[in-house]
């Protein structure tokens, strides 16, 4: 039996964050009913290409493990609908714009008569008051929450929409958490996410730095504030990063490096000075890498225990999950999927359904909702 076994989720969400959740509790046994538009489904479906055998790869990162029933809110009847199967499902997750769900008369204070033990997660971009209306996009979070102004040179976007991921995250452990409440007190609860709060947890030690220092953190492109030597380094024939943390690192570093009179030098014996001395310890860094290969390097260092790695693109990042044995792609009834990010050895992951066709389960659902 896998770890959510009998948990009925209700998933009125679209496009990201809210997917990547029931996705991630799908895996672990969750039975989750996407509801979809009518005829247009869920917004990721036409985001292509690229496609795989017509299907978008956007729409098939998120939405394994999901049955879709086509329901059309606007309309009485599919409302009744979704009203029975908020009814009788044990979490509903939606990321509509704050109001919509209220005035479909799915709204939480709706549900919670319906079913007064759901757990209800909202995911929005900026919380349901003051920033209601604003749009809830990733790019947008992303600008106004400041990581644009710590990535590359500043100004620069993350290559994926990794607001939208966090957020999903979040709200994944927060409907965990409501479920753990529920088993003790039989109540449900309301779940609310935004990606403005989970952009500013996610930056961590920079948003630290403001709030416990009044320091605003400023882009560095592939330099770390606070550790020297963390960064991109030139070889002789691509980049790698190294990122030696500590003293006994960087030691280590320099030996294998050739130039082991660069830790006995004063103004780098610690990590403060390196910082301090960054421009002239990475020029003489630089030099070092330019003899070999960044392979060459990375099977040096890496034995003998420097933290380093050439950039890969995915092909190359796959293909050393691969090698490492972390079986990073399953195949889900002939569509490739990137597996499940967590293991459990007693309830593992479970990969049952391909990413469905719009309204494929429309039977399946009426069916145990009676109707």
């Amino acid at each position: 039996m896998s770890a959510l076994s009998g948990l009925l989720i209700a998933d009125f969400s679209r496009v990201l964050a809210g997917p990547y959740a029931t996705m991630l509790l799908a895996d672990l046994g969750a039975d989750v009913v996407k509801v979809e538009r009518p005829d247009v489904g869920d917004d990721t479906r036409s985001w292509g290409p690229p496609y795989a055998d017509g299907e978008a790869t956007y729409f098939l990162a998120v939405n394994r493990n999901k049955r879709s029933i086509a329901l059309d809110l606007q309309d009485p009847g599919d409302r009744e609908t979704a009203r029975a199967l908020v009814a009788r499902a044990d979490v509903l997750v939606e990321n509509f714009r704050p109001g919509t769900m209220d005035r479909l008369g799915l709204g939480y204070d709706a549900a919670r008569e319906l079913n007064p033990g759901l757990v209800y997660c909202s995911i929005t971009g900026f919380g349901a008051g003051e920033g209601a209306d604003l749009p809830g996009y990733d790019l947008i979070a992303q600008a106004v929450g400041g990581l644009m102004s710590v990535t590359g040179d500043g100004a620069t976007k993350a290559g994926v929409a990794l607001v939208d991921v966090v957020t999903g995250l979040h709200a994944a452990l927060g409907v965990l958490a409501a479920l753990r409440h529920r088993e003790t007190s039989g109540e449900g609860q309301r779940v609310e996410v935004t990606l403005l709060g989970s952009l500013l947890s996610a930056l961590v030690n920079q948003s630290s730095a403001y709030v416990a220092a009044g320091v605003v953190p400023k882009a560095m492109g592939n330099r770390h504030p606070s550790i020297v030597p963390y960064e991109v380094f030139g070889t002789a024939d691509r980049p790698m990063v190294i990122a030696a943390g500590n003293d006994r690192q960087f030691r280590t570093l320099c030996a294998v490096l050739g130039r082991p009179d660069l830790a006995d030098d004063d103004r780098y014996a610690t990590n403060a000075g390196r910082v301090a001395a960054r421009e002239t310890l990475v020029a003489e860094l630089s030099d070092a890498l330019a003899r070999r290969t960044a392979d060459e390097w990375f099977t040096a260092l890496t034995e003998a225990g420097v933290p380093c790695g050439p950039i890969n693109d995915l092909a190359a990042a796959f293909d050393l999950a691969a090698a490492l044995g972390l079986s990073p792609a399953v195949d889900v009834d002939g569509v490739g999927q990137v597996a499940h990010p967590v293991r459990l050895d007693a309830t593992p992951a479970e990969y049952r359904l391909r990413p469905p066709a719009l309204g494929q389960d429309d039977a399946w659902v009426r069916e145990i909702l009676g109707r």
